[in-house]
């Protein structure tokens, strides 16, 4: 999963990044605001995921729509 933040000032980008960094998450963030770079670095984590949730699709590994209905399903008995 991606997220694409832009904070307001140089202040917050700091603490941001001290939060990713405690927490060992990785980003990237050499970015910038060309919107080229942007929109690269975007659809290519983007064809990532999708290539990777093809791979799990074809090892089987999913949960079917009928499945899903019975979650919810029972989701709703129980409240």
């Amino acid at each position: 999963m991606s997220i694409l933040v832009n904070t307001k000032n140089e202040q917050e980008e700091k603490v941001l990044i001290a939060f990713l960094d405690s927490l060992d998450y990785k980003y990237q963030s050499d970015i910038n605001n060309d919107p080229v770079k942007v929109d690269e670095a975007f659809l290519n984590q983007y064809n990532d995921e999708l290539d990777q949730a093809d791979k799990e699709i074809e090892a089987g590994d999913f949960i079917s729509h009928k499945d899903v209905e019975q979650l919810f399903e029972k989701r709703r008995k129980v409240f």
